[in-house]
């Protein structure tokens, strides 16, 4: 097996970093934020993170997708807000890449890393490397992708952005592979697997896993590759991410294909060229249909062999015809150059058979033209690099003044305090922290029927209030994610009694959300509440790169969120662990054992009220 594949870049990209931490693309999201487009309600910042979003999650309609880049582009060039500007062209070269158009994707890569560069923002130098090295790596240029490969980790490494690091340690790995390289490129599995463990960073371990399957698959361990690349498909299938199980699809094709089982080798083969035609992906229906083309030629029916083969070159020329143009000009312009020294060379000939009176006036004149013209070319460098230095210091000094301003009103007091006076956060652990998720009932019903903007005049009358509790009782909200809010108590600052203070702020939004259905004095949509609460450590840190956001990591989190999930409207469930910590202070109703993924049977409490 020779073929290549290639992990593609999640982008990385922030608002999935700032909120859905360790989730890859997910075209349910884009569904639910293009309601929030279609009300055209935000502005500036605001907006250019929603096409950003919306750019990232949109994988039905990679036309779609690739307006959303091409806006949110034009918007922060428009405000001159150079990182949105940057992350447009990386999620712009990504669906580039996803639609075969190689060369236009290196185009806006090569320009994201430009803007990086210029404005200092190595996270996002070191990344936009990495998706250069990955796009030469699917135009079978392994030189190159391996030369920027190793370019783009060396800059991460002296970043906080573990999830790139890990995904460019994997996508490189990929390519060790592909040359042969295997031990090298297991080395990279491991790490890149060691990150995203650590992280629970679900669609980086699936493609882990998937790519070590290859590589065992190229070894000649076929049972070893065929459960790899299996766990891995299942974990992308519930992601929805299409275009990496086309390209496993193919894999298992192979596998089978090596020990001749034919009618296996030809289901999966079969699987991915469907999947490839129904998401546009130009480079899986290639390879899909040339392991079919010799799947019908080892069983001698040559007539579909034939036509398999045709779709197959049909479509590796659309992906790699651009590259042969680029060729094509690169000889191009040897051959001028090549002309331009003949002329030279002419010159000097007919010089040498001057008087040298006559060369020695002519290179008097010649001498003095240039002069001045070297001369002038000189000050008006010099001028243009002082009124760009000017503007470039305004620039500085306005985003500066901005950044102080906004900075307090996006984290915590001492994580700013910390940001300002180091540059960067260092991720902390919390031994103790209560964690709570909340959920409105019913509301992606309710959102396909009400307008836009009555839909977020509803969910801003239930936040405000839940932000106001949340502060009275010194708490930190953490984030909202669409009808889901997340609060956490025990940090920053680490307390005592977090547990029983989110308990009684649980209690005042039941109360809350009970008292606006019954008096209701403005006719809004009203919602019931399902609340789930879990105590545990987390760690805690700083996500992005653009627009700060503090966040928080672990199993705690994910359980409380399962809490939530196994409640119901009304009620407040709690696991055992916080059972046991306020058992003494408040009335609790044993409601038994539930499964929870990942975690078999959890006991799981309904609070009642305070302990008489």
């Amino acid at each position: 097996m020779n073929r290549g594949s290639k992990a593609y870049y999640l982008l990385i990209g922030f608002f999935c970093f700032f909120i859905f931490q360790g989730i890859g693309q997910n075209q349910k999201k884009a569904d639910s934020l293009a309601l929030i487009y279609a009300a055209d309600s935000l502005s500036g910042s605001k907006k250019m993170e929603l096409l950003r979003q919306l750019a990232y999650h949109e994988t039905k309609d990679l036309d779609l997708s690739l307006s959303y880049a091409e806006e949110l582009i034009g918007l922060a060039t428009k405000d001159s807000n150079f990182r949105y500007q940057q992350r447009g062209f990386i999620q712009k070269g990504n669906t580039l890449r996803m639609k075969g158009d190689l060369q236009l994707a290196l185009d806006a890569f090569f320009k994201s890393v430009e803007i990086a560069r210029e404005t200092g923002f190595l996270a996002g130098e070191g990344f936009g490397l990495t998706t250069v090295a990955d796009t030469y790596s699917e135009q079978g240029d392994s030189k190159n992708a391996e030369f920027y490969y190793e370019k783009g980790i060396a800059i991460l490494r002296q970043t906080n952005d573990s999830v790139s690091l890990a995904t460019a340690l994997l996508n490189a790995g990929d390519e060790y592979s592909k040359n042969g390289k295997y031990d090298l490129a297991l080395r990279n599995f491991e790490e890149s697997g060691d990150i995203f463990k650590l992280s629970n960073f679900l669609i980086g371990t699936a493609y882990n896993k998937g790519n070590i399957g290859m590589v065992l698959a190229r070894q000649g361990k076929h049972d070893e590759a065929t459960s790899s690349i299996t766990e891995a498909v299942e974990m992308l299938e519930d992601l929805e991410d299409y275009y990496a199980i086309s390209d496993y699809y193919t894999y298992m094709s192979d596998i089978y294909a090596e020990r001749k089982d034919w009618r296996r080798a030809f289901s999966f083969a079969e699987q991915s060229l469907n999947m490839a035609i129904q998401r546009g992906l130009k480079e899986q229906v290639s390879a899909s249909s040339l392991k079919l083309s010799e799947i019908y030629e080892a069983l001698g029916n040559q007539t579909k062999a034939l036509e398999y083969y045709k779709t197959h070159i049909k479509y590796r020329d659309s992906v790699i015809n651009l590259e042969t143009v680029r060729k094509m000009a690169d000889q191009q312009m040897d051959f001028e150059v090549s002309q331009k020294q003949i002329e030279v060379n002419l010159l000097e000939k007919e010089a040498e058979i001057q008087a040298l009176e006559s060369k020695r006036q002519r290179n008097i004149i010649l001498g003095t033209i240039v002069a001045l013209v070297l001369i002038s070319l000189l000050l008006v460098g010099l001028y243009r690099r002082n009124q760009f230095i000017k503007k470039t210091k305004a620039i500085i000094e306005l985003e500066k003044n901005r950044s102080d301003n906004l900075l307090l009103n996006i984290l915590p007091e001492e994580t700013a305090q910390e940001l300002k006076d180091k540059g960067k956060v260092e991720a902390k652990r919390f031994e103790s922290v209560t964690v709570l998720f909340t959920d409105f009932k019913g509301f992606t019903q309710f959102a396909e029927n009400l307008p836009p903007e009555e839909l977020v005049k509803s969910i801003d009358y239930y936040y405000s209030k839940f932000d106001e509790i949340v502060g009275k009782h010194g708490l930190e909200k953490i984030k909202t994610v669409g009808d889901a809010y997340m609060c956490a108590g025990g940090l920053p600052f680490p307390s005592d009694d977090h547990p029983q203070k989110m308990i009684m702020a649980a209690q005042e939004m039941l109360e809350f959300v009970k008292f606006s259905k019954d008096d209701d004095p403005e006719g809004q949509t009203r919602f019931d509440v399902r609340i789930g609460i879990n105590t545990g450590p987390v760690v805690a840190g700083v996500v992005g790169t653009k627009k700060f956001a503090y966040d928080i990591w672990g199993d705690t989190v994910n359980v409380a969120s399962r809490m939530e999930t196994s409640s119901e409207p009304g009620k407040i469930n709690i696991s055992e662990y916080t059972y046991k910590l306020v058992k003494n202070d408040f009335e609790c109703e044993f409601r038994g054992k539930f499964k929870v993924k990942n975690h078999g049977k959890l006991n799981m409490y309904f609070v009642k009220g305070i302990q008489a």
